[in-house]
């Protein structure tokens, strides 16, 4: 199906004038809904009722359509904060009006821009860190006591929140839709003034010490690789070189590249649901839970951005069943935010309440997959801060990621009465291929 109020698959054999925007339109769906790695060109060209041929004399290929599909979609966030400049009380609305008229942008950048050339991948890095800037710009000048930094991480939080709903296929009658996520991203700009370290001098991640088991050793750098270029582009010789053996001795240790990303994704599940019950059972109350859980994701997540990425990207790759199971998993999980958080607010709406716990969460993957955010010291908890502004928590109830004021002793029958209390947890970015048509949360 094509997208847009003008944009109507036309009858086969006909020429529309926009045609080039149709395809576009089409392929932007396509990509966003099944992953740039499972679309042909030839879907393109159905979906638009044209023979292939036909589609090559507009792109010379689908490399070449997706680079014109993420210029589009960034262009139109680009314009947007530029519109928003000139009425900076209406930044969060307008905003959350762009991106919910195209609720592909963020999935599409932070999903399939990796397929792109390295020249088209540097070209639009550049343009999203100055749609960053630009939104920084327009935030410091509201906001004259924030300094450069945490204006330009408050800028990075605020998109993040906007394009949350690229990640899920939740929605609300309109002008309901609007005023919540317009409330959302508000809720960040507006966010106390956050406090950051000294920056490290490069963008880059510290190298840490090495496990001394090669089995550990190909988890971790096949989850780098998979992070960088995606599952499919990825060879088992290449997974051999980055851990020093040759390809084939892979096999030793895995039967098949996707045994290799199973073991990643269940890695990243055991952990969260080990952190969910710990974080349950030291609370004191409902607020307490939802603010233990909610740092708790935001050390996991800085600590691990090539896991969420992959958690996010590649999940589509596992085996059905295995695949089903990580969808359900990452379902309960998030099914437990929203359980506290409509304890602490009761008149919360269960749809309502979802999208906000996906714009916490959402908000939190795309922090931490931002290199030169996460070269700074104390950014897991500055982000922590904004997830619970997000989340409407009560200052006083807030923790802090690594917090040593844990009370064991004291534990909250809040467990039994979740929505899934036994069920293993998965990254909250894997809800862009789990969440799919699960229009009512």
């Amino acid at each position: 199906m094509v997208n847009g109020p003008d944009l109507v698959r036309p009858a086969r054999g006909t020429r529309p004038a926009n045609r080039r925007a149709l395809i576009v339109a089409a392929a932007a769906d396509l990509f966003s809904r099944n992953g740039y790695p499972n679309v042909g060109m030839g879907e393109v060209a159905e979906a638009v009722a044209i023979g292939p041929s036909a589609l090559y004399r507009h792109f010379r290929g689908k490399q070449s359509l997706l680079a014109t599909v993420v210029d589009e979609a960034l262009t139109a966030f680009a314009a947007a904060v530029d519109t928003a400049a000139g009425k900076p009380d209406e930044v969060a609305t307008t905003l959350a009006a762009t991106v919910l008229a195209r609720r592909d942008v963020g999935v599409l950048w932070r999903r399939e821009a990796r397929h792109l050339s390295v020249r088209d991948r540097a070209a639009f890095r550049t343009q999203a860190r100055q749609i960053g800037a630009r939104l920084a710009e327009i935030i410091a000048a509201r906001r004259p006591e924030l300094d450069p930094v945490a204006a330009d991480l408050l800028s990075w939080g605020a998109l993040a929140v906007a394009n949350s709903v690229s990640f899920h296929r939740l929605s609300l009658p309109e002008p309901e839709f609007s005023a919540l996520l317009g409330e959302l991203i508000g809720a960040v700009i507006t966010a106390p003034n956050p406090t950051l370290g000294q920056r490290r001098d490069n963008d880059t991640d510290p190298a840490p010490l090495a496990a001394r088991s090669r089995r550990e050793a190909i988890v971790t750098e096949a989850t780098r690789l998979f992070a960088d270029r995606g599952f499919g582009s990825v060879s088992m010789d290449e997974i051999g070189a980055a851990v020093g053996i040759a390809g084939p001795s892979v096999y030793n240790h895995f039967p098949a590249k996707v045994d290799i990303l199973l073991a990643a994704i269940f890695r990243g599940e055991e952990r969260l649901r080990i952190d969910m019950q710990r974080a349950l059972a030291q609370a004191a109350d409902p607020r307490d839970g939802l603010a233990r859980l909610l740092a708790g994701y935001s050390t996991f997540v800085f600590e691990n951005p090539h896991l969420i990425q992959t958690l996010a990207a590649e999940a589509g790759h596992l085996p059905d069943a295995h695949r089903q199971r990580a969808e359900l998993a990452q379902r309960a999980y998030i099914a437990e935010w929203v359980h506290l958080l409509r304890r602490l607010y009761p008149d919360f709406d269960p749809v309502p309440a979802r999208i906000r716990v996906h714009a916490a969460q959402s908000m939190l993957n795309d922090l931490a997959l931002t290199p030169h955010l996460r070269a700074y010291p104390g950014i897991a908890s500055a982000a922590a801060a904004f997830g619970a502004e997000v989340l409407a928590l009560p200052a006083t109830l807030r923790c802090q990621p690594d917090s040593d004021s844990q009370r064991a002793d004291e534990p909250v029958r809040i467990w039994a009465e979740g929505a899934a209390a036994t069920a293993p947890a998965t990254a909250a970015s894997a809800s862009a291929t789990s969440e799919r048509g699960a229009s009512a949360g």
